[in-house]
């Protein structure tokens, strides 16, 4: 089987992602959840005329010609404290002591700020004149009945959270959150606090694959590492396919022991590709066995996690109803020339900079499937097309931020 474009992979894959349904969640859980309804509001906010500032409401033209000079006097007929509706209606030589939040009373058209009034007893000396409507917040001017003020698809964040306070809503309906297995697989491949020799690794995938999950929004369900042979790698991945998706690293080369592959096969999975043409990352199977979406990703680290980038954080962010499936791209200059073979499309660990209204971008200086460092070090992913075989510095490039 031939390799096939990023693009074309992705689409392949998102195809067969089906939506994982919806939960009701309470307000204080649903950070960093996906909305799957719209939330409308069912009043206006504020509901009525009020005071934006500490002061006293009056009406303007009895305060046109004030000054701190020539001060005019008005009677206070009420204090108004937010909370709490009018009682009284303001006439000409009147005014309400009022504070921030309080409605506005009747036949008040300004509020004139405390700091240019001076109270004496049951009457005010107002120091400035007032525009009308100054100091006044309209009622719904922040939101209006029947608005959508939070549309589903998004992910709810501290301001989101606010607004649903705002109209009422103690509960939404969410995108459930996908099980998600992680398998690392090798002989080689040994568990943290287990003693190392030889040519031994820590299994550093499968920690770094259930944190890009959990970051996705899934739950991760480490099981742990599969040995080289047939049957620990079929047993593991039994105990997977009660997951609603599987992921796991290595075997899925071509080497004489890269088995995922054939296991899966056995198993019946229906294997809809095993290459891209992309770098990191072009050894990646895809299949499914009983509608469980299974990717066998690279065991190289920085492969592991391109790929993953790539295709599994879209298709757990579909299940869960998400609009937007990947993090966000943004343009940028680059700032040193690259190169590389035409045929593969690149991901190049970069550093992506903000300064004087400018972005720039800038390669990380080591790159490789094995240099983890080289993404520890970055916070995007600057996309070489397949076609190019070099990028001047200076060209206006496209990067994936990883953040």
């Amino acid at each position: 089987m031939s390799s096939i474009k990023v693009g074309e992979a992705r689409k392949i894959i998102l195809e067969k992602i089906q939506s994982q349904g919806t939960e009701k969640v309470s307000i204080n859980e649903a950070l960093g959840r996906i909305l799957s309804e719209d939330i409308i509001a069912r009043r206006n906010n504020p509901p009525m005329d009020n005071s934006a500032m500490d002061g006293y409401a009056l009406i303007a033209k009895d305060v046109e010609l004030a000054t701190p000079e020539n001060p005019i006097k008005l009677d206070i007929i009420e204090d108004l404290a937010a909370g709490y509706s009018p009682e009284m209606t303001i006439q000409s030589g009147q005014a309400v002591r009022i504070m921030t939040g309080a409605p506005i009373p009747e036949g008040a058209d300004a509020v004139v700020m405390q700091e240019d009034t001076e109270r004496n007893g049951n009457s005010v000396q107002v120091k400035d004149k007032a525009e009308v409507r100054e100091n006044i917040r309209d009622a719904g001017e922040d939101v209006r009945e029947g608005e959508t003020v939070i549309r589903k698809g998004v992910d709810l964040m501290p301001a989101h959270i606010g607004m649903m306070a705002v109209v009422g809503r103690s509960t939404a309906l969410v995108g459930r959150r996908p099980r998600v297995a992680v398998i690392s697989t090798g002989d080689e491949v040994m568990d943290l606090d287990e003693p190392l020799s030889g040519p031994c690794i820590y299994n550093s995938n499968g920690y770094m694959l259930a944190a890009q999950i959990k970051s996705a929004g899934g739950i991760p369900s480490y099981l742990g590492i599969a040995r080289d042979n047939e049957k620990d790698l079929m047993e593991k991945f039994k105990w997977a396919l009660q997951c609603d998706m599987v992921v796991s690293s290595g075997g899925v080369s071509v080497g004489d022991y890269d088995l995922v592959k054939t296991s899966l096969e056995k198993m019946g999975q229906e294997m809809l590709f095993w290459k891209v043409a992309m770098k990191p990352g072009k050894p990646l199977a895809f299949g499914r066995i009983d509608d469980v979406p299974i990717f066998g990703l690279p065991g190289n680290p920085v492969s592991s996690f391109v790929s993953f980038e790539q295709f599994v954080r879209p298709s757990i962010r579909k299940m869960m109803g998400a609009t937007q499936l990947n993090h966000k791209s943004v343009q940028a200059k680059l700032t040193r020339t690259v190169h590389k073979k035409a045929g593969r499309q690149h991901f190049l660990s970069a550093y992506v900079n903000w300064e004087d209204g400018e972005c720039t971008v800038r390669p990380t200086q080591e790159q490789g499937s094995g240099i983890l460092k080289s993404t520890v070090n970055a916070n995007g992913l600057l996309i070489f097309p397949l076609e190019l075989t070099e990028m001047t510095e200076g060209t206006e490039v496209t990067v994936q931020l990883l953040y």
